[in-house]
């Protein structure tokens, strides 16, 4: 990381080019083989200097004096008692981000907007820790108690509207710090709008104490532990064991609610070699289909956008074909989608792994 107040340096405008790492060269089995500490990566050499500058800028221009410190590690957390973030190793090269798409078919904060909205997510459980935000009565009033039980796996409720739409997954229903988190992270841009986009709901008041807390918080300063949790030099696992225990962790049960009804629209491969990929066919009109369930079946934004991102990720795990013409399979695709969605909103059944 650059010191406070020095410019970012940019990736490739470092003076002299640097030597690509020997286990870029690797096939992914003997790269899966390596410990994380041998892979030897920095957090400088990253790329990620430009959106950590942007975070700071943004906590800067709400008059908050607090930056928290950041480390690769192997997953995206903010260590109780520690205000600072660790960034999955995969983002520090273009290397490890195909292996993690390969692996997990998604790379989580793999473009400048994800990355930014998960930056601002462990920011807010940065600052609950550094000011001890979640000890105030006024806090638990408003989110709950920090000390209810973490569950491994939760089930949200899409429809409500007691929570802020941020992350996937309806995250801020999981548990109280993540509630905040979320909140804080829809409050920080320059830009936000949540006045306007949370009139009406009952998350306005969430939103509302944030403000009036980061507020009271202008020009203190904040309890700066620079402790740094699990980092990579340290951890002797391997990439093949971090991957199997992930794998695991996020084996979700999509069977009843994607799976199926994906196979009645589209085929398998080994019954149409020749047809496109449903998951790249799905990808091309999203856009349309976005539109449509949106204006047509009046469905939140939020909600589609989750709908047609499990879809597609399901589609190609699953490496389903088109069998019929294009015209004809998007039609019964916008009619599967609006099931699906109909149907999470009257089972509230959802489960996702935390």
């Amino acid at each position: 990381m650059p010191p406070r107040g020095s410019p970012a340096k940019r990736p490739g405008a470092r003076g002299k080019a640097q030597r690509e790492p020997a286990w870029t060269r690797l096939d992914d089995e003997a790269l899966l083989d390596l410990r994380f500490c041998d892979l030897r990566l920095s957090l400088g050499r990253s790329g990620l200097d430009a959106s950590v500058l942007r975070l700071y800028a943004e906590l800067a221009h709400k008059g908050i004096r607090f930056q928290p410190h950041i480390w690769l590690s192997e997953e995206w957390f903010s260590p109780d008692g520690i205000p600072g973030i660790a960034i999955p190793f995969y983002l520090a090269h273009p290397r490890l981000q195909r292996l993690e798409r390969r692996l997990m078919h998604e790379v989580e904060g793999g473009n400048d907007k994800w990355l930014m909205r998960i930056l601002r997510h462990e920011t807010g459980h940065a600052i609950d820790t550094a000011f001890g935000l979640r000890r105030r009565k006024a806090w638990r009033e408003v989110f709950g108690k920090a000390s209810h039980r973490y569950p491994t796996r939760y089930s949200p409720r899409p429809a409500s509207r007691r929570f802020v739409l941020h992350l996937g997954h309806w995250y801020a229903q999981s548990h109280p710090t993540e509630d905040f988190a979320e909140t804080f992270a829809v409050w920080l841009p320059r830009r936000s709008r949540w006045r306007s986009q949370y009139t009406g709901w009952p998350a306005l008041a969430k939103l509302e104490y944030v403000d009036a807390t980061m507020r009271a918080l202008e020009g203190q300063r904040a309890r700066l532990s620079r402790d740094v949790i699990e980092p990579l030099s340290e951890n002797t696992r391997t990439l093949r064991e971090h991957y199997r225990r992930k794998q695991r962790r996020y084996d979700v049960d999509t069977l009843r609610s994607y799976d199926r009804r994906l196979l009645r629209v589209f085929g398998s491969a080994a019954d149409h070699p020749r047809g496109a990929l449903a998951a790249r066919f799905l990808r091309d009109v999203r856009p349309q289909l976005q539109r449509l369930l949106i204006r047509r079946a009046r469905m939140h934004p939020y909600i589609v956008n989750h709908v047609l991102r499990t879809a597609i990720h399901r589609a190609r795990i699953l490496n389903l074909r088109l069998q019929r013409s294009q015209r004809a399979t998007k039609r019964e695709a916008l009619a599967m989608l609006e099931r699906i969605m109909l149907d999470m909103l009257l089972r509230d059944r959802e489960n996702y792994a935390l």
